[in-house]
């Protein structure tokens, strides 16, 4: 039996989560617990025997003192919802997945995967770490889908359900590829075999042998042209009814004369064909394709608004809180907003004091203080008190669902054509009228060639080697990158980016980080004691200003701040406690009785037994190496940074420029967008940097948009790319690497030429034989990718990526 008892807090961090106990610290066994919410996990997991989890990870638990609110999972009893949510359900046996954001250590893997000793109703428990997903088989007869939420909830891992989550789900990357890559690879394999006697020249003496295996190669080429094959043929008749010729068309046709002239030399006994290469171009060409389509699926860039929104928010009827489907809320409807919840539509504030955080929306982390009878905007996050919220908009028409669809990008945004196609388009004109002349000048020479002469150049100039150097340059290049931090949206991506020279760089929650400031204080000098005082204060809240005055005060020395009396917040307006004898407030200049300086920054104010003492001011603090990744960008490409910030940092913004950089202040998402397609009508190709979704309309209308995620969750729909906030710094080192993508595909494509040119010069003679076809399609296949995959991987260690 656990014995509990509560003490005032003094220096102790919290066992399971490892804050500081702040106003009180609860003990279990001599083990210390910042709140009720992390005591009653370390309780469940002591009771199963599963406290292994700590001993692999130090606090390795997320702090509960926000707890779950009851009822908050009340939907999951609705079959509809439950019925869409599951992934498979055959008898009592149901399969469910969910995206867990708090997975983040090897002790999460451990209690996760261990779920069956915690609810008798879980068979098991399988974490995807990388996607910070768990697959959960559970049975219903034993466990209710809503219990299993509340059980994952209760240690701490409350899954993460939008209402995107409930919608028709769309199918991901089709399994067909992979399938069709393996008949291509088992086919060219076994006729690469059975294709030895042609190689070595079997003796008549064995030609009913030889014989057999040409039928028999033949018959495992049709498995190849009829379906591997079929997506080169159907992008050629695509690009064709558009009138225009792409990389697939003439390899396509050079399938196509080469399973002809193959099944025209077995039917003739006259020889082999070559079947080996028509089965091994599509075998290569599949396998480059397949790894250049092989993105980093932890992140999607098909999110739309309903990622982010709850399945079900809570309706006020008759003083009771009703969860209702959020499609079904409409103009009229008052709904509760809880702390930590999204404000789901827009809506009048009836009810309570708002203080939303809309960093979501604009970039800026510090919350918004609105009270009774202002208008709240769907996308913020409330970080106060319960609210009542009148909806005055439905979901779809609300200011995000506008901003949202605003910003998203069109596929025509994007496709502007690869220079690949365009160097097809021209070998393929070179190769026609190489065919034609031959053809020409064997009919009237030797007609028994023409035909031999022509169909053998189009076996062996088939621009395979173009589009294999292209894909797995592509490939392994969003690898690299992908591995580094930055995730591309698809392949074209790398050469729009080595086309860009302009960059346009968005200030707040880009070259800054939105969850810290840079404090400074004004007013009478702070003694030490004071200094611990109004740290201790300021610890006991949950404001971002607030915690930045602790940092910037107490540092790493938290564990020795002293307790507070009497604490009191006022929501929106500061707050106060009695700390060593002093009273203390901090807040707004009304709060404090302080006179209100003049300064366009955030300011908190403080005051002493009741006299005003100083200020302290916030600004933004900048990420590591942004002087240096400016420095960078300046050099190579003009720049410019546009915010929706006041121009209060001008000065401070301009050490960090160079004289010709660009600075603008006080944009709006509109603004951002015309600056952009401004410098597009000077004929500048315009790279946009940016992080929240007033960023959109800019990502959208720029060449190559990247937005900057501090988390997962945390991106545009107008995003080309995503850059992980942390490796900013190597924005400079990615863009070199994708332009040195291009000069590596002409490098491999220059190699394709020289083999081009050897087979041409035998097959323009009539005299091609299936040996030196068979030596020179997979010889010039595997050097491209040789040199593809060395190219860039030389290209990425020597920029130290």
């Amino acid at each position: 039996m656990l014995r509990t008892e509560t003490r005032h807090a003094e220096t102790s961090l919290c066992y399971h989560c490892g804050e500081r106990c702040t106003t009180e610290e609860i003990m279990i066994e001599e083990k210390t617990f910042c709140c009720e919410g992390c005591r009653m996990v370390f309780s469940i997991l002591n009771e199963h025997s599963l406290c292994n989890y700590y001993s692999l990870n130090q606090h390795p638990g997320a702090s509960q003192r926000v707890k779950v609110r009851k009822d908050k999972f009340a939907f999951l009893d609705d079959v509809a919802v439950e019925t869409k949510l599951l992934h498979f359900k055959e008898g009592h046996q149901c399969r469910v997945r969910f995206y867990l954001p708090q997975i983040h250590c090897s002790s999460c893997l451990y209690l996760l995967e261990n779920l069956p000793r915690i609810h008798v109703g879980v068979v098991s428990g399988v974490v995807n770490f990388g996607r910070k997903e768990i697959e959960i088989v559970f049975s219903d007869d034993r466990c209710s889908l809503r219990e299993l939420v509340e059980t994952l909830a209760s240690i701490g891992y409350e899954p993460y359900i939008s209402l995107s989550d409930i919608k028709q789900k769309k199918q991901g990357t089709s399994k067909s590829t992979v399938f069709r890559l393996g008949v291509a690879g088992f086919c060219f394999g076994n006729i690469m075999l059975t294709s030895f006697p042609e190689y070595l020249g079997i003796e008549s003496a064995d030609e009913a042998l030889r014989d057999l295996f040409r039928w028999f190669n033949l018959a495992l080429s049709l498995p190849v042209l009829l379906y591997s094959a079929y997506p080169f043929f159907d992008s050629s008749v695509k690009s064709l009814r558009h009138r225009f010729l792409n990389i697939d068309a003439p390899i396509a046709l050079a399938i196509t004369i080469t399973f002809i002239r193959s099944v025209y030399e077995v039917l003739s006994g006259t020889g082999g064909g070559y079947f080996d290469s028509m089965t091994g171009i599509v075998f290569f060409m599949l396998a480059g394709r397949l790894l250049q389509d092989k993105t980093y699926e932890q992140l999607s860039f098909d999110r739309d608004y309903t990622s982010y929104f709850p399945v079900s928010v809570p309706v006020v009827k008759d003083g009771r809180e009703i969860p209702t489907m959020l499609p079904a809320i409409k103009p009229g409807d008052t709904i509760a907003v809880h702390h930590g919840e999204l404000v789901p539509a827009d809506g009048i504030l009836t009810r309570g004091t708002a203080f939303i955080d809309y960093s979501f929306v604009t970039g800026e982390a510090v919350p918004v203080l609105k009270n009774m009878g202002e208008l709240l905007y769907a996308g913020g996050k409330q970080t106060g008190e319960r609210l009542e919220l009148l909806v005055i908009r439905e979901v779809e028409q609300s200011y995000l669902t506008r901003l949202w669809n605003d910003a998203k990008k069109q596929p025509g945004d994007r496709d502007q054509g690869s220079f690949v196609h365009l160097v097809s388009r021209y070998f393929t004109i070179v190769l026609m009228t190489i065919a034609l002349i031959t053809g020409i000048y064997w009919q009237v020479t030797d007609p028994s060639r023409c035909w031999p002469a022509v169909t053998a150049i189009f076996i062996i100039a088939c621009p395979c080697a173009l589009l294999l150097s292209h894909t797995f340059t592509n490939g392994n290049i969003i690898r690299i990158l992908g591995k580094k931090g930055l995730y591309l949206r698809d392949a074209s991506v790398i050469e729009k980016i080595a086309s860009i020279d302009h960059v346009v760089l968005d200030k707040t929650g880009t070259l800054t980080v939105a969850e810290m400031q840079d404090v400074s204080y004004s007013g009478k000098t702070l003694t030490a004691k004071m200094k611990k005082a109004v740290a201790a204060l300021a610890v006991n809240s949950s404001h971002p200003l607030s915690r930045a005055i602790v940092d910037h005060l107490a540092g790493n020395e938290r564990r020795q701040l002293i307790r507070v009396n009497d604490f009191y917040e006022s929501v929106g307006a500061g707050i106060e406690g009695f700390v060593d004898g002093m009273l203390l407030k901090l807040g707004s200049a009304a709060y404090t009785r302080s006179e209100k300086i003049a300064y366009e920054g955030a300011a908190v104010y403080l005051a002493i037994n009741g006299a005003p003492i100083g200020y302290f001011q916030f600004a933004n603090h900048y990420r590591d190496d942004t002087d240096r990744l400016l420095k960078q960008l300046s050099l190579r490409f003009r720049l410019s940074v546009l915010t929706g910030d006041s121009a209060g940092e001008r000065s401070r913004l301009r050490q960090l420029l160079d004289e010709q950089a660009v600075m603008l202040f006080d944009q709006r998402p509109d603004d951002k967008r015309d600056y952009v397609k401004g410098l597009q009508a000077d004929g500048e190709k315009v790279m946009m940097v940016g992080d929240g979704l007033n960023d959109g309309a800019a990502l959208r209308q720029s060449d190559v948009g990247i937005a900057v995620a501090e988390k997962a969750n945390n991106f545009t729909p107008s995003s080309d790319a995503i850059i992980d906030a942390g490796k900013l710094s190597l924005l400079t080192k990615f863009i070199r690497l994708c332009k040195a993508n291009k000069q590596i595909v002409v490098a491999s494509f220059i190699l394709s030429i020289l083999y081009n040119i050897v087979g041409l010069y035998y097959a323009v003679q009539g005299d091609l034989s299936p040996l030196v076809a068979a030596i020179l399609m997979p010889a010039s296949s595997l050097s491209i990718l040789f040199l593809t995959y060395g190219g860039s991987g030389f290209a990425a260690k020597r920029l130290k990526l």
